[in-house]
């Protein structure tokens, strides 16, 4: 997980998974890879598509925004983990599903929730 840095849009100082939106013409697991790599400059050697989620929020300013949230599992080589974008993220560190850190994204719990007999499952085999 990374620690969102002053420097991201919002939920500064907050843990989160990778994450970032699609690129038009890209598939949703190359989306994945790119993002692993860019975040984490660590390639994707497998993904497992858990599921989506409809996420209703509010801009600051009180826009109301629709995200469709595509969930993925992604086994990585733990050496290759490193912060390849310290100037969104202050930290990365490893996490159990059963030791979260604190503060987390506002998004983070439903993931969690929503998931968590599927990534023992996962994360078991």
């Amino acid at each position: 997980m990374n620690k969102r840095s002053k420097n991201t849009r919002d939920e500064q100082g907050k843990w989160e998974i990778a994450g970032g939106g699609l690129k038009w013409g890209v598939t949703a697991e190359d989306n994945v890879r790119r993002e692993i790599k860019e975040e984490y400059d660590a390639d994707a050697k497998n993904i497992i598509f858990m599921g989506y989620r409809d996420v209703f929020r509010e801009l600051e300013d009180g826009t109301p925004t629709h995200w469709l949230m595509l969930d993925y599992a992604v086994e990585v080589n733990p050496s290759q983990v490193k912060r390849n974008e310290p100037d969104m993220s202050d930290a990365i560190d490893w996490f159990t599903l059963d030791t979260q850190p604190s503060p987390t994204h506002s998004q983070h719990k439903t993931l969690i929730n929503k998931y968590h007999d599927q990534l023992k499952q996962i994360l078991n085999n």
